[in-house]
């Protein structure tokens, strides 16, 4: 037997202990749950021990007419991809999949009857007009939501009620929902990342929450606004392509303070960003192109905002032209609204249909300075 053939048999015979002793170790109470054997996936649940386990569900459609409940934590929840397709017929505004302690009723409240760790990845849900959200998590700690596609659902995409620690949801489509594609309410250190949300009323909602890292989705075609922030602090939201929204693109409001807007894409919305009541904020790197108003609103209630670095344009693309129709040529510019102690540095605002800047009310510890301004007006210089 040569050397090498000698070391080739020494190394796999140690990968095979190594492996035997893994599988001899592991922890006997988690279970591997088939739910193809069980009569339905209720069943298939219910099974879950109190330790958790894995739930393999099979491909098909499976139509419900009541929630689907898991009431267990350190559970992982498997899907085969798009072809399990969970099907929402019930039209009392329930959620097709509600995880909860089964004593949890008032999210907010009930803080006591919580659990901890579930994955929910590979399915599709799809609901009606008159079904609730696709998926309902209440008092969830470190919940893991990837690769689900949610679409057609009569409330939210995903609801996270009071999910306190560590929510994730990534690479996760959302797609013509009734409410919100996602909705945080209470949530806290928030990942929303590499996620699609087409054609929702509002793509994702922020209330009552901590530290929001929203960063490379694409949102588009939403009937309503794209973000909407309230009460949160500490959070950001960069890298983002934020388009067409019939409303406003991102909003922050409700003591909002100590978040970064930055390196976003806010293209061809009603309007782009708009400070309702934010405070000790940046605006900065973004791209504001063809808003059909106010690609950047500071509001009364808003101030001690920094606004640096950021491009507000037309659709010109050199030699004179532009890309968009006379009719489609709108290009928003900002709009201070009583609003003060605002540094705007190092922005350029080029070809708009509206001023530069626009002042409301009274000027209050405004800085302008270091911008271009390329063929078009303002009230400040």
């Amino acid at each position: 037997m040569t050397p090498l053939f000698k070391h080739a048999v020494c190394l796999l015979t140690i990968l095979f202990v190594a492996t035997t002793t893994s599988a001899a170790d592991s922890d006997p109470t988690k279970q591997v749950i088939n739910a193809a054997k069980f009569d339905s996936l209720q069943a298939a649940l219910d099974a879950i021990p109190k330790e958790g386990g894995v739930v393999l569900l099979p491909p098909g459609k499976f139509e419900i007419t009541e929630p689907l409940r898991l009431g267990v934590g350190d559970v992982s929840l498997r899907g085969s991809g798009t072809a399990t397709h969970i099907i929402n017929k019930n039209e009392a505004g329930e959620p097709a999949l509600l995880i909860a302690h089964p004593e949890c009723k008032n999210a907010k409240t009930d803080r006591k009857f919580n659990l901890w760790r579930v994955h929910v990845t590979d399915l599709r849900i799809t609901g009606n007009e008159k079904s609730g959200a696709g998926i309902e998590a209440r008092q969830v700690n470190e919940i893991y939501i990837e690769g689900i596609t949610l679409s057609e659902n009569g409330g939210d995409g995903v609801f996270l009620n009071y999910c306190y620690e560590d929510p994730r949801i990534v690479d996760s489509l959302f797609t013509y929902n009734k409410k919100n594609g996602v909705h945080l309410a209470g949530c806290h250190d928030i990942v929303v990342n590499a996620n699609h949300f087409e054609e929702n009323q509002d793509a994702l909602l922020c209330t009552d929450g901590f530290n929001l890292c929203m960063n490379g989705n694409n949102l588009d075609d939403h009937l309503g606004h794209g973000v909407i922030i309230e009460n949160t602090y500490g959070s950001v939201l960069s890298g983002n392509m934020i388009e067409e929204c019939a409303g406003t693109g991102v909003i922050l409001d409700r003591d909002c303070y100590g978040i970064t807007l930055s390196a976003n894409v806010i293209a061809h919305n009603g309007a782009g960003i708009d400070l309702r009541d934010a405070h000790g904020c940046a605006v900065s790197a973004n791209t504001f192109t063809i808003l059909k108003t106010n690609a950047l609103r500071i509001g009364p209630d808003s101030g001690r905002i920094t606004v640096t670095g950021n491009n507000f344009s037309n659709s010109y693309i050199g030699e004179k032209s532009i890309k968009r129709k006379v009719d489609d040529a709108a290009a928003g510019g900002m709009l201070i609204d009583n609003a003060a102690n605002i540094s705007i540095t190092g922005n350029v605002f080029s070809g708009l249909t509206e001023k530069a800047v626009t002042l409301k009310g009274e000027r209050k510890n405004i800085v302008f300075a270091s911008n271009v301004l390329v063929d078009v007006e303002s009230d400040l210089e």
